[in-house]
């Protein structure tokens, strides 16, 4: 099962949502590869901390690694799987993003290589459980990549009116790639992120969410200092707060996760 958390807003939760429900998996068993296609690196740091930019050369090393060799010699290809690293976490593994991936889009779109992110999963299907991917904020090579190479999209939803519009513009531009490249793709979900009950707006926003048929998770997330914790100690929740209010919310959410691949 691959999973991929894409919104085209900033600051919806990206990768708290990426990595807080791939460490739940992992720590109840599932071998989890977590993807970060964002340049930025949020989930890498999230997960594995600073990185070593001389022991680990950037341009060899997991996504960018994977996707600089597919424009090289076809004689010096390796696994995909020497492109992904061990966390600190049991059963928990991560292809790290890159800086230089910026500069390597231009060439890999022209190149056409939009399906090479599938095809190295394809060939990792049987060495993971599950599959997480994290991705830029907004419609470009990685984040159509992420799509095509995905069984089905979460979508991180914060509560403003103007999150809602984008909701609309970001549903029809994955049915748009759904016809064109991936028409097994499926929107999994609505992730409620950082939400506030003691507020009117956000309980209006949902509540019309749900009356136009959008798929709405019922297990919704809190805003917490805590997650900031996670993020500053690269310990998803699980780990870092295993009994915490937001930590129950993820487990909540994880199960609906594994009731609704059940009924698939």
């Amino acid at each position: 099962m691959r999973r991929v958390v894409f919104n085209q807003k900033g600051g919806v939760g990206k990768t708290s949502i990426t990595c807080n429900l791939a460490a739940i998996g992992a720590a109840m068993g599932y071998r989890t590869l977590v993807v970060d296609l964002d340049v930025q690196g949020n989930t890498t740091h999230y997960l594995v901390g600073e990185i070593d930019a001389e022991a680990f050369p950037a341009e060899d090393q997991g996504v960018a690694g994977l996707y600089r060799q597919t424009v090289g010699s076809r004689k010096m290809r390796r696994n995909p799987d020497s492109f992904v690293w061990e966390t600190p976490y049991e059963n928990l593994f991560l292809m790290p993003s890159s800086p230089v991936l910026t500069d390597m889009e231009k060439e890999l779109e022209a190149r056409y290589k939009i399906y090479k992110l599938r095809d190295a999963l394809d060939k990792l299907d049987e060495e993971y459980d599950r599959v997480y991917i994290d991705t830029p904020p907004n419609i470009i090579f990685y984040s159509k990549s992420a799509l095509i190479a995905s069984d089905t999209v979460l979508v991180p939803f914060y509560c403003d009116s103007f999150a809602r519009q984008s909701l609309y513009s970001l549903l029809d531009n994955i049915g748009e790639l759904q016809e064109d490249h991936n028409p097994d793709l499926e929107v999994e979900g609505i992730v409620i992120n950082q939400f506030n009950s003691q507020a009117r707006l956000p309980g209006e926003l949902v509540a019309e969410l749900e009356e136009e048929g959008m798929p709405v998770f019922a297990s919704y997330l809190n805003s917490s200092v805590k997650m900031k914790e996670s993020h500053r100690d690269h310990r998803p929740l699980i780990d870092l707060a295993p009994s915490h209010k937001l930590t129950g919310q993820f487990l909540d959410l994880h199960a609906e996760l594994e009731q609704s691949l059940a009924s698939r």
